[in-house]
């Protein structure tokens, strides 16, 4: 690669890497450590095909879906599921000032969706894109991101439930 290539990957890298991280965050349902190996491992696959980068069209929506399909094939790994702990720790009084508790809350209930689910959540309400390009993506039908989204969408109001009144109430 070029200097001004590699200049110019690294100017894109800068700028992006927050975004990506955040979006890892959320599909990883607050798991930092895998979110930051699924963003180096988006940004290593996106160096590679920088040279290319003048045919990606929008480099920034490349880079969000080669991290959505990086999460999904590394979901479908046997290792995917191993976790030392499945339950958030309690918050103490202290660090339950702000919206930390609702952020949580979310997180627990993020995580409890399917990969895919999880997803297609990100994409259509975190990444706000539509239908047609959550399909993209993911490689499935528009009907497909549909279906998924609204029994995504009842999962979470399902698992959150009275917990969000709960929590608006202290």
């Amino acid at each position: 690669m070029r200097r001004s290539q590699e200049s110019a990957f690294r100017e894109f890298a800068a700028a992006r890497m927050g975004h990506l991280f955040r979006s890892a965050c959320l599909l990883t349902s607050g798991d930092t450590h895998l979110a930051e190996d699924l963003v180096q491992e988006t940004l290593g696959r996106m160096y590679v095909v920088w040279a290319r980068s003048s045919k990606l069209g929008n480099p920034a929506a490349y880079a969000q879906t080669v991290l959505v399909r990086v999460f999904l094939a590394h979901q479908r790994r046997r290792s995917a599921g191993e976790r030392p702990s499945d339950e958030i720790p309690e918050v103490s009084g202290t660090a339950a000032q702000g919206d930390a508790p609702l952020r949580l809350m979310l997180m627990d209930a993020l995580r409890k969706l399917p990969a895919k689910d999880r997803a297609v959540v990100v994409l259509r309400y975190w990444e706000d894109r539509s239908v047609a390009e959550t399909a993209d993506v993911l490689n499935v039908s528009s009907a497909a991101v549909r279906t998924r989204s609204t029994r995504a969408l009842a999962r979470l109001r399902e698992q959150l439930g009275d917990s969000i009144g709960e929590l608006a109430a202290h």
